[in-house]
């Protein structure tokens, strides 16, 4: 950003050397890059942070200048002469687009006559490296170096239907800019059109069809607010960039509009004459106000680590342009003016008095209490869940919140409440299902439905190994009707079975709370294989608390999502698994004893679970086991009798201490044949 020192020096006195005004101005914040002799002038380049765009222009400067050097800052009160002839009456501004352009104005100069603008002028411009045009473009782009605001000026006679319409362009319009080159337009563009065709691109660039030249007689001058996100983006998908987008991409004060305006329109009447039209066109959202904030004295030297006297501190914020709205001895509230929008906080606050104070007084070795931080146990567990999964071959996955209406009934595990709608349903965020979805517009109660879409979109585009996880919020009513309950859950879609899913979800408790296991109860849901699917325990010390589901989805639920394959899915409660979480690795040695391992065949009725006759086993086995391993489920009604079924498993024994002898391993072989016979009715056969 260059600024000009004669012209700073219109708005604050620098009777100080040139060095002394770098240095302060630098340590203040505002860098210096370097300078350079314009005749007899000098244009200071000076780097201006994204957060501080009220100093993209000179009066921004210049307030910061009146404050490191507790010097009076004078700006300009332009009060433009009117005539009788209202505005409203010769034009109209519409804004069609309220979410990209906030607010509007315009002002209508009639009769006045193009030539050179003053000399002074030009010399102010010449210094910024801007080139010179005539009397109103020239006073257009002086008041945008003056105070950090865009305008433009638009021949009125070339206005179609003396209206202005701030709007979205239209598939297949064009606009030949001032720079004379066409630029296509998309609908996500922001365009400036009189009552036929777009007349300039809005926060970026003036049209050729109504630019201001030597035939003018009226102009139109426009001072807007418009969406920071959308001016670059259009600045960028053109490459078409310029001081006024350079500007609206960091934002402005929205509350100085109506003075550019008037600044302008003072400027253009000196210097070519005309009348300006009584009142002025203002349409759009009116300037926010910003909320008060309050600092504590205290905090000055707990954050800085030096005593700042409390009268240079509210001095300091009085000149920055802070409103004082209460103080008393421990804190004073204020008001942060439009042009200052990062000053939300209190040690926003404590920042401003810090550096206009300087942070060359804050001594090497001050001593500023510092606290080691840490991060919070639920993210350490996610980095290791992360870990855990991609290393067994599953890739993260990221889904909506809002699902349709077949999605949320068709898996609901944690809550029986309806789900939550969404006054706002998403549009062309999923691609179209084989049956009709409808509208996108509840919250999530699992994130299952989504993966299994994800899975569907992998498998018709021939990538049928998608193993997918994802970690994120649900969305359930709370009981009260309030903020909904928001836990984050993990959940898994794969094409592996169930057995295999089941041990990876094995691996994932045993690296995050590795003292604790994994159990498996019956479960029933329509989108679950009731054959192959389970409610989830985690066993602690404490006892058993539910962790989640797991299980192959069911033929009706593959035909819902159109999968063709095998899929099974999992989903867990990552705050249950967190509680028991034990972060600080953990080793134990290796025995250098040979395993023992025996074999069990045991006949049970059809109704026992594999997961329940493997928990028996592992309490019975005690400190000696060291695995226990399903072979095969074997069914033979003509040997063994209607609902039976013979279960098959391997344990391995090894002791830490010593090479197990046959007496040990049997007399562990028998207590696990007495348990299993005593709570299963279990027989070995």
């Amino acid at each position: 950003m260059l600024i000009s020192k004669n012209w700073l020096a219109e708005y604050v006195k620098l009777d100080i050397p040139l060095e002394t005004l770098i240095d302060r101005l630098t340590m203040s914040g505002l860098n210096y890059d370097g300078n350079e002799h314009v005749g007899d002038d000098i244009a200071l380049n000076l780097e201006v942070t994204s957060n501080r765009p009220d100093c993209l222009g000179h009066i921004g400067v210049a307030r910061e200048v009146a404050t490191v050097f507790d010097q009076e800052l004078c700006v300009p009160d332009p009060k433009p002469m009117t005539g009788s002839e209202s505005i409203s009456r010769q034009c109209s501004v519409t804004i069609e687009c309220p979410e990209t352009c906030f607010r509007y104005t315009a002002r209508l100069i009639r009769g006045v006559k193009i030539g050179p603008s003053p000399k002074w002028m030009q010399q102010r411009l010449q210094a910024l490296g801007i080139g010179i045009v005539n009397n109103i473009v020239d006073a257009t782009n002086y008041v945008m170096f003056e105070c950090g605001q865009p305008l433009h000026a638009f021949d009125y006679q070339k206005i179609a239907g003396k209206k202005i319409i701030v709007r979205h362009a239209r598939d297949g319009e064009k606009l030949v800019a001032i720079d004379h080159k066409t630029y296509a337009l998309t609908p996500d563009m922001c365009v400036i059109a009189d009552a036929e065709k777009p007349i300039a691109l809005g926060g970026v660039m003036g049209g050729a069809d109504s630019e201001v030249d030597a035939d003018t007689r009226d102009v139109l001058i426009e001072a807007a607010y418009f969406e920071q996100l959308s001016i670059r983006t259009t600045a960028r998908k053109l490459n078409l960039h310029s001081p006024s987008s350079f500007r609206f991409e960091r934002d402005i004060d929205s509350a100085g509009l109506d003075w550019a305006s008037r600044r302008c329109c003072q400027l253009i009447l000196e210097s070519a004459g005309g009348e300006l039209a009584e009142g002025c066109l203002d349409v759009g959202t009116p300037p926010a106000t910003m909320a008060a904030v309050t600092l504590r004295f205290a905090q000055l030297k707990r954050i800085l680590g030096i005593e700042i006297p409390t009268e240079f501190a509210i001095h300091t914020l009085r000149s920055l342009g802070l409103t004082i709205e209460k103080t008393n001895q421990d804190s004073i509230t204020v008001l942060a003016p439009s042009w200052r929008k990062d000053l939300p906080r209190e040690v926003d606050l404590i920042e401003e008095v810090g550096r206009i104070y300087g942070y060359d007084q804050v001594p090497d070795d001050v001593a500023v209490p510092m606290a080691a931080s840490h991060r919070p146990t639920a993210d350490r567990v996610l980095d290791k869940v992360r870990s855990v999964l991609v290393a067994a071959g599953f890739d993260e996955a990221v889904t909506a919140s809002l699902v349709p209406q077949p999605w949320a009934e068709s898996f609901s595990p944690w809550s029986d409440s309806p789900p939550l709608q969404s006054s706002q349903p998403m549009l062309g965020v999923l691609e179209k299902a084989s049956q009709n979805i409808g509208a996108v517009d509840l919250l999530r109660r699992s994130l299952v439905p989504s993966l299994l879409e994800v899975r569907r979109v992998n498998q018709d585009r021939f990538n049928d190994d998608a193993e997918l996880f994802e970690t994120a919020k649900v969305y359930l009513a709370s009981s009260g009707g309030g903020i909904p309950d928001q836990p984050t859950k993990l959940a898994l879609v794969s094409g592996r079975r169930y057995a295999d899913v089941k041990g990876v979800l094995e691996a994932l408790v045993r690296t995050i709370a590795p003292t604790n296991s994994l159990s498996v109860a019956s479960c029933e849901f329509d989108l679950l294989d009731i054959s192959r699917c389970g409610q989830l325990h985690l066993q602690t010390a404490s006892g058993s608390k539910p962790l989640g589901w797991i299980g192959e989805i069911s033929p009706a639920a593959k035909k819902q999502f159109g999968l063709r394959t095998v899929v099974t899915v999992c989903e867990i409660d990552l705050a249950t698994l967190a509680d028991s979480a034990q972060l600080i690795s953990q080793h134990r040695s290796q025995s250098p004893f040979p395993p023992v391992s025996r074999d069990f065949n045991f006949m049970v009725d059809n109704a026992i679970h594999w997961a329940e006759l493997e928990s028996t086993v592992r309490g019975a086995a005690g400190s000696l086991l060291e695995d226990v391993l399903y072979r095969e489920t074997f069914r033979d009604e003509k040997r063994d009798g209607a609902g039976k079924k013979r279960l098959l498993l391997s344990v391995v024994l090894r002791a830490p201490d010593q090479t197990l002898t046959g007496d040990q391993a049997d007399e562990v072989c028998g207590r696990i044949v007495d348990a299993c016979r005593t709570q299963h009715a279990a027989n070995l056969s």
